[in-house]
This record gives C-alpha cells, structure tokens and sequence, in this order.
C-alpha cells in the first residue's frame, strides 16, 4: 500500500493552496476542481478537512465525476491515464487539475467543460 493511501487530505490541502495562490489562482478555485472532482458540496469537503480524512476514506466517499477519465497527461513522471491501481488513479486526477489549475488554465478546460 501507498503511504499517500493513508495521509490526511487535510495535511496536504494547504501545499494545493499554496501551489494554486504562488499562480495567482484562489482557494476558491481549488476548492472548485476538488468539488468537481469528488462531487462533495463546499461543506462535505470541508468536513473531510476538518476531520483529516485519509485519502483512501475521501475518494471512497467521493461520488467521481463522471468526465474524470478525460484527464490525461504527466504527474510527478507518471500518465494518470495509466496508472493501473484506482487509488493511486484518482489521486493522481487530483494532483493534475491542482498542476492545470496553477498553470493558469482555463478553469473550464481544467474542469474538462
């Protein structure tokens, strides 16, 4: 198992804020790509911040848009299109939208309208 399976979101949500705000994109916009990605509401989102939900127990909870698949591309060296293990996939879809969204895309290309 992946140790990133079982760190908290929370602990790694601030080093997203980071990365997006150094771009000039907000906290909001992060929080957007996140929501579309999971299907959370802003305050279910926030309740698996607050309670440091493991990665492992956010994506079991998450209800996954449906057009996350057409998130392709390189992160950290790997093509999340190819990663084999639907864990390590979804977060992997994370990190891409939080690279896309720093990277100044359009948030509607990042969120694949």
């Amino acid at each position: 198992m992946h140790r990133i399976f079982t760190t908290s979101v929370a602990s790694v949500y601030p080093h997203y804020v980071t990365k997006v705000e150094k771009k000039g994109r907000t906290r909001e916009e992060l929080d957007e790509v996140i929501r579309w990605l999971t299907g959370f509401t802003q305050d279910e989102l926030q309740a698996h911040l607050d309670q440091e939900t493991t990665f492992e127990d956010f994506f079991a909870d998450a209800d996954l848009n449906p057009n996350a698949p057409l998130i392709k591309g390189v992160v950290c060296g790997v093509r999340v299109e190819d990663v084999e293990d639907p864990l390590m996939q979804k977060i992997r879809y994370l990190d891409k939208l939080v690279d896309e969204l720093a990277k100044g895309k359009a948030m509607e290309k990042v969120l694949r309208g």
